[in-house]
C-alpha cells in the first residue's frame, strides 16, 4: 500500500472502529488494462478491470472502509468513480475528471480510500473519464448490518445492464466531437457484460443464472449504459421494488423495471413459475420528442433464468417488452413509488435556504473550427445557459483548496437568465455548508430539429429527495403536488422529456460536487453544472488531498 493511503487510514480507522466495532477495512486492486474478446462476430480488444466485463463486485458492509488501488495500464488517463458514495470528508475520492481529481496518467495509479457509514444496497463504480465506462464498471454492494427492511432472499444476483460499441469507445466519442453531433449508437445492449443469443454470433457467452423453485431472489440491477434508458423484464414472473439508489422504498410490485444510466434498483423476484427456461431481456426506451428520432440502438439484451433440473436445451420463454417509445409505461414505473421511511432516517427539511431553478437542454450551434466533420451544425447542451466547460491545469477541488485563481467563477445563476444563447463557462453555485437547496429541474426543447428526451441527472456527493414529477412547466402552483411524507431517495433521477422534477437536499458535504447528465454523450457538450459547498464547523472541514494524489502536469 502506498504510504499516503497508509497515512489515511491511520486518521481514518480509529474513528471508524469507534463507532461500529465491527468495521472491517476491505482491500482491492483494480489493474486496469486491456482485454481480448469476441462479440457480436468480431474480435476486439477493450479497457476493463482485472480482465472481466463487468468488472469485480465489491461488497462491503455499512460501516466499512474501502481501499481500492487503481493501476492505469490504459493508454488514457482516467480515473474511477464510486457512483453514490457520499464521500463525506473524502471528496478526493469522488473520483469525477478534473472536478475532485486529476485523472490518473498511464503507468500512473492512485489509491482510493473512503468509508461507507450511513449508506447501504446497490450502488456501483465506474471509469469517469471520456466512455471508458462503456467497459469500465461493476458493482458496490453494501450490506445492512441489521439486516434488511423486507423478507431475506435466498440468494442475491447482480445484473448490470451495458451497451456495447464494435468499435474502439475512444475513437467512437473523437468522431462524435469532430461532427459536433456526440457518438454514434451502440452496436448491442449488454446483461453482464454479453449481449445474448439474439444477436449475430451471440449465445456462447450468455449470462446464466439457475434457481430453485419457490425460493425468492434479490435482484440487484444496475443500468450501466453510456447513452440509454433501458425496459427490463423477465419472462413469466414479476418484481417488488424495495430500493432505488441504495434507498428503501415502499414495496412496489410491477412486471417491469424503467431504469435510466446511472440508477439502480434491488427487485425481489419470486422462482415461483412452472420449472422451465425463461430470458430475462432489456432494451431501450427512446424518449425523443421530435417527429423523425435518430436512429438509435434497437437490439434486445437477452439472458436465462433456469429452474434447477431444467436440461440447457430446453426452449426459452421471451418476455413481451415495452414498445420502445412507451412513455407512460416509463412514467407510471418512475413517479409511482415512495420512500420507506424507518425510524431514525434523514426526514424532508421544511426549510428551504437555497432554492433554483435549473433549465436544461440541447441546442443546436455554429461548427467550430476544430470540429472538422461537422455538417450543417453542432450539438451544445447547457444549464442555465452556461455550457460546462472541464478545466485543463487543476481540478476544481483543488483550485478551491488552494485557493487557485481564475480556474472557475461562481456566478452560476438561481434561475435561467434571458439570453439567446448558451456560452461556455466553468462555473459553480456556491452554498453555504448544511444549507438545504432545492432545484426544480426543467427539461428544455431549445431546438424544433433535436426536441427534449428524458435526461438523468446524477448529483454527486448526496442523496436528495424526489418531491415532484410532471410533464410541461413548472409553476409555483405546483408545489401543493410535493411528497413531503415519503418521496423516493435517489442520487440519479430521470427528468421526463418536456417536464420536471423538484428535489431537495441538505449541502452538509464540504468540496467541489458535480451535478450533470448521465447520458455520457451529453457530457462533453456541456450539461452539466457544480455545487461548491463551503467548509462548516470542525470537524466538517474539507481535508487536505493525500500525498499520492494525481498531478494534471
Amino acid at each position: 500500500m502506498a504510504p499516503a493511503a497508509v497515512a489515511l487510514l491511520v486518521v481514518l480507522i480509529p474513528a471508524i472502529f469507534t463507532a461500529t466495532a465491527s468495521a472491517a477495512v476491505v482491500e482491492h486492486t483494480f489493474n486496469v488494462g486491456g482485454m481480448e474478446i469476441s462479440q457480436l462476430c468480431m474480435n476486439s480488444v477493450i479497457y476493463t478491470v482485472n480482465q472481466q466485463l463487468p468488472g469485480p463486485t465489491i461488497e462491503v458492509s455499512e460501516g466499512d472502509t474501502l481501499v481500492v488501488h487503481v493501476v492505469n495500464g490504459a493508454p488514457y488517463p482516467m480515473s474511477m468513480h464510486w457512483h453514490g458514495i457520499f464521500q463525506l470528508q473524502s471528496g478526493w475520492a469522488d473520483g469525477a475528471h478534473m472536478i475532485t481529481q486529476c485523472p490518473i496518467p498511464p503507468s500512473g495509479k492512485f489509491t482510493y480510500v473512503f468509508n461507507v457509514t450511513g449508506q447501504e444496497g446497490t450502488l456501483w463504480w465506474h471509469a469517469h473519464s471520456s466512455m471508458l465506462r462503456a467497459t469500465i464498471y461493476g458493482a458496490l454492494i453494501i450490506k445492512p448490518r441489521g439486516g434488511y427492511p423486507f423478507p431475506a432472499p435466498y440468494a442475491e444476483i447482480p445484473i448490470l445492464l451495458g451497451e456495447w460499441w464494435n468499435r474502439n469507445v475512444d475513437d467512437v466519442e473523437t468522431d462524435g466531437l469532430l461532427t459536433g453531433l456526440g457518438p454514434a449508437m451502440s452496436d448491442a445492449f449488454t446483461i453482464n457484460g454479453s449481449p445474448g443469443d439474439q444477436t449475430p454470433c451471440g449465445g456462447a457467452g450468455i449470462f446464466q443464472v439457475e434457481v430453485e423453485p419457490g425460493k425468492t431472489y434479490l435482484l440487484r440491477i444496475i443500468n450501466a449504459a453510456v447513452n440509454a434508458e433501458l425496459f427490463f423484464r423477465v419472462a413469466g414472473h414479476t418484481f417488488t421494488v424495495v430500493a432505488v439508489d441504495a434507498s428503501y422504498t415502499n414495496p412496489h410490485p410491477t412486471d417491469v423495471v424503467v431504469i435510466a444510466p446511472g440508477q439502480t434498483v434491488d427487485a425481489l423476484m419470486s422462482a415461483s413459475a412452472a420449472p422451465g427456461r425463461y430470458y430475462m431481456a432489456a432494451r431501450a426506451f427512446e424518449s425523443k420528442t421530435v417527429a423523425n428520432p435518430p436512429p438509435f440502438d434497437n437490439a434486445t439484451a437477452t439472458a436465462v433464468l433456469r429452474y434447477r433440473g431444467v436440461p440447457d436445451a430446453a426452449p426459452a420463454a421471451m418476455p413481451a417488452l415495452p414498445p420502445y417509445t412507451d412513455v407512460v409505461t416509463a412514467a407510471r414505473f418512475y413517479w409511482s413509488m415512495t420512500g420507506l421511511v424507518r425510524p431514525g432516517d434523514p426526514v424532508v427539511p421544511t426549510r428551504v435556504d437555497h432554492s433554483m431553478v435549473v433549465a436544461f437542454g440541447l441546442e443546436q450551434a455554429p461548427c467550430a473550427p476544430d470540429q472538422t466533420k461537422c455538417q450543417g451544425f453542432a450539438v451544445v447542451a447547457s444549464m442555465n445557459r452556461y455550457s460546462f466547460r472541464f478545466p485543463e491545469e487543476v481540478s476544481l477541488l483543488e483550485a478551491l483548496f488552494r485557493g487557485v485563481p481564475g480556474v472557475y467563477s461562481e456566478d452560476f445563476p438561481r434561475s435561467p437568465p434571458a439570453v439567446a444563447a448558451a456560452r461556455r463557462a466553468t462555473s459553480v453555485r456556491k452554498v453555504n455548508f448544511n444549507d438545504v437547496v432545492e432545484v426544480v429541474l426543467q427539461n428544455e426543447a431549445y431546438s424544433s430539429v433535436l426536441g427534449a428526451e428524458n435526461h438523468p441527472i446524477h448529483l454527486h456527493g448526496f442523496n436528495f429527495f424526489v418531491l415532484a414529477q410532471g410533464l410541461g412547466r413548472f409553476d409555483r402552483g405546483m408545489k401543493s403536488t410535493y411528497n413531503l411524507v415519503n418521496p423516493q431517495v435517489r442520487n440519479t433521477v430521470a427528468v421526463p422529456a418536456g417536464g420536471w422534477a423538484v428535489i431537495r437536499f441538505t449541502a452538509n458535504n464540504p468540496g467541489m460536487w458535480f451535478m450533470h447528465c448521465h447520458l455520457d454523450a451529453h457530457l462533453p457538450l456541456g450539461l452539466a453544472m457544480v455545487f461548491e459547498v463551503l467548509n462548516g464547523p470542525a470537524p466538517n472541514l474539507l481535508p487536505p488531498p493525500p500525498a499520492d494524489f494525481p498531478k494534471c502536469h
